[in-house]
C-alpha cells in the first residue's frame, strides 16, 4: 500500500472514530438524572453502566498504545466529563500518525493501535450507542459507514464473538430488517422497535 493509501485508511478509522464518538456523546447529554438508572438492553447493566463499560474499553484500549494499569471509572464520577475525556484521548491518538500505526501487542496479536481501534473501540461504542438511545428513549440511528465496517467483521467472527461471553444468543431480525437491525439481532439484541 502506497503512502498516500496509508494515510487515507488512517484518517478513515479517525473519522469513523469521531462520527461515532460524536454520537455516543449526543445520547449521553441527552440523558436526564432520573435516566441513569434506566434498565437497558444489555439486561444487567443500567444507562450508567453501559457509560462506564464503553470508558472502560477506551481506557484498556490506551493502555495497549502507552503502558500502565487501567484506571477505574470511579462511582459517583461525572460520566459527561470522563467520557468527554476519554473520547478526546483516543482520536488524540488516532490522528496522530505516528501513534497510530505504532504496534501494539494485544490479546488478538500485534498489529497497529488505529487496527485495534477501528474493530474493538469503535464497534462497542457504535452498539452501545444504540443501546443507550434505547433504554433512554433517543434516536437510535447509527452511522450507516460504522454499521457497515462492524457488520464485515463482525458478521464473519461469529459464534468466536459469543464466546466471549459478551453477546447473548443471535435474535432473528425481522423480514427485510436493515443492516443496522441485522447487526442488532446478531449481536443478540431485539432490534425491533418497542411496540412490536
Amino acid at each position: 500500500m502506497s503512502q498516500v493509501a496509508d494515510e487515507a485508511a488512517s484518517a478513515e478509522v479517525a473519522d469513523r472514530y469521531e462520527r461515532i464518538a460524536v454520537a455516543f456523546t449526543t445520547r449521553l447529554e441527552g440523558c436526564s438524572d432520573d435516566q441513569w438508572a434506566c434498565s437497558t438492553p444489555c439486561t444487567e447493566w443500567t444507562a450508567a453502566d453501559i457509560v462506564t463499560h464503553v470508558i472502560g474499553v477506551h481506557r484498556l484500549i490506551s493502555t495497549m498504545l502507552d503502558g500502565g494499569d487501567v484506571e477505574a471509572v470511579p462511582a459517583g464520577a461525572d460520566l459527561v466529563t470522563t467520557w468527554r475525556e476519554a473520547s478526546a484521548s483516543m482520536l488524540g491518538a488516532l490522528r496522530d500518525r505516528a501513534r497510530a500505526t505504532k504496534i501494539v501487542v494485544t490479546p488478538f496479536g500485534e498489529m497497529p493501535f488505529e487496527d485495534l481501534a477501528s474493530r474493538v473501540v469503535c464497534s462497542d461504542t457504535l452498539v452501545h450507542t444504540w443501546d443507550l438511545a434505547r433504554s433512554t428513549g433517543q434516536d437510535e440511528q447509527l452511522d450507516a459507514a460504522a454499521v457497515e465496517f462492524a457488520w464485515t467483521w463482525m458478521e464473519p467472527a461469529g459464534e468466536r464473538l459469543r464466546a466471549s461471553g459478551d453477546f447473548g444468543p443471535a435474535v432473528e431480525p425481522p423480514l427485510a430488517a436493515n443492516l443496522q437491525t441485522r447487526l442488532l439481532c446478531f449481536l443478540g439484541r431485539d432490534a425491533r422497535q418497542p411496540d412490536g
